[in-house]
């Protein structure tokens, strides 16, 4: 006994990837990747104001904390893990900025940065 199954074309169709059109020039991959850098750079800087302002209720007890330096080495901490976590992937700010700027630039969105 033979059992065949049918998938129709329209489905396979849909699940078919096309690849992002390329840039065409170096001049639009070194754009691409000023303005990548730009949206992370942006995030990495919205991530430190946030940061900050969670770190400003948070005080540690003597003697490992306390003093009149904490609150800026604090602000270098909140910096420093704000650009470690923009790096990463961060929590979506930079690929929304990104995607506008792209737009603004009159570059489609996708191809490689």
């Amino acid at each position: 006994m033979t059992v065949a199954f049918a998938l129709p074309t329209a489905s396979i169709d849909a699940l078919t990837v096309t690849p992002p059109p390329a840039a065409t020039t170096a001049a639009q991959l070194a754009r691409r990747g000023q303005i990548h850098q730009t949206a992370q750079k942006f995030e990495a800087s919205f991530l430190t104001s946030m940061l900050q302002t969670m770190f400003q209720g948070v005080s540690t007890a003597p003697p490992f904390g306390g003093g009149p330096g904490e609150d800026m080495w604090k602000s270098f901490l909140a910096e420093a893990m704000a650009k470690n976590m923009a790096a990463r992937g961060g929590i979506g700010v930079s690929s929304a900025v990104e995607r506008e700027m792209l737009k603004l630039q009159g570059l489609t969105e996708g191809a490689p940065s």
